[in-house]
C-alpha cells in the first residue's frame, strides 16, 4: 500500500496551530489505496508536544531534545518516513481536504516527474484568505525552469530571487530528497536550496489549484526582526549548488 508521508518540523508553545495541521491531515481525501503517515519532530530543548500529537493515530512523533533548527528537524523526521512521496506542512499552516490527493494524481498521471507543486492563499487573522495570480504556466516543468526563475528574480541588495510557487505547495520523490542529502543546512533558505538543486536536475509539474493556506502572523520566522540575517550568504550557497549541477557535477 502507497504511503505519502508529511513532515512537520515544529517548536514548544505551538500545541493550538499544531492540533489545526493535524485535523487538515485527518481531512485529507487520499486516493484509493494510499495511506498517510505524519511525522512530526518537535525541535525544542524541553518538549512538550508529545500530548497533542498523540490526538492523530497516523502520527509519528519525535523531539530532538535540542534546537537544531528547522532543516535538522525535518531531515531528522524525513529519516524516520517510509513514504515514497514526502510532503512539508509547518506547524502554522493548514492543507486543505484534496491537498494530497491533487499531487498523488498528478504523479500517476506524469511518472517522469520527480515533483509537483500547487498554489497557496496566504490565512489572515479572522480566518479570511488572499489569493495570488499563478507565477507559471500549468502543466509540465522542464528541469532547470523553477531554479531559473529564482535566479532572475534576485533582489539588487541580497541576491535572494522569488520561486513561482512557495517552498511549501511541493510534494516530492522521497527517494530524489535522500539523494539529494535532504534540506539543506543553511540559517536561511533550506528549502529554496533543495528544491532549486531537485528542480535543476528533475522535470516537474505545477497545478495552479490552491491546495495549502499559508498563516500570515507576526510569530511567523519570516515575520522576526532577525529574519534577513545571513539571507545573502544562504543566497551564494544556493547559486553556487544549481551552478555546480549546471556544470554537470550531478546528473539523473
Amino acid at each position: 500500500m502507497p504511503v505519502i508521508s508529511v513532515v512537520t518540523p515544529v517548536h514548544a508553545g505551538r500545541a493550538e496551530v499544531l492540533l489545526e495541521a493535524g485535523e487538515s491531515l485527518r481531512k485529507q481525501q487520499l486516493p484509493t489505496g494510499w495511506t498517510l503517515e505524519w511525522l512530526v519532530q518537535e525541535d525544542s530543548a524541553t518538549p512538550e508536544l508529545a500530548e497533542a500529537v498523540s490526538a492523530f493515530p497516523f502520527a509519528s512523533y519525535q523531539a530532538n531534545g535540542a534546537h537544531l533548527g528547522i532543516a535538522l528537524s525535518r531531515n531528522h523526521a524525513l529519516v524516520r518516513s517510509t513514504g515514497e512521496l514526502v510532503h512539508v506542512l509547518d506547524s502554522d499552516d493548514v492543507l486543505l481536504p484534496h491537498a494530497l490527493a491533487v499531487a498523488i494524481e498528478a504523479f500517476g498521471s506524469h511518472p517522469e516527474i520527480h515533483w509537483v507543486a500547487t498554489q497557496a492563499d496566504d490565512l489572515l487573522s479572522g480566518g479570511t484568505r488572499r489569493s495570488f495570480p499563478p507565477l507559471i504556466e500549468p502543466g509540465p516543468i522542464a528541469a532547470g525552469a523553477v531554479s531559473a526563475y529564482y535566479l532572475a528574480t534576485a533582489d539588487a541588495g541580497t541576491g535572494v530571487g522569488s520561486m513561482p510557487f512557495h517552498p511549501n505547495c511541493t510534494t516530492l520523490r522521497a527517494a530524489t530528497v535522500h539523494a539529494l542529502g535532504g534540506w539543506a543546512g543553511l540559517y536561511r533558505l533550506e528549502d529554496i536550496s533543495l528544491l532549486a538543486a531537485l528542480t535543476e536536475l528533475a522535470p516537474g509539474y505545477f497545478t495552479p489549484e490552491v491546495c495549502f493556506l499559508r498563516r500570515k502572523h507576526s510569530d511567523s520566522t519570516s515575520a522576526k526582526e532577525d529574519w534577513a540575517q545571513l539571507l545573502p550568504e544562504s543566497h551564494a550557497a544556493v547559486q553556487k549548488r544549481v551552478e555546480a549541477i549546471r556544470a554537470g557535477a550531478l546528473s539523473f
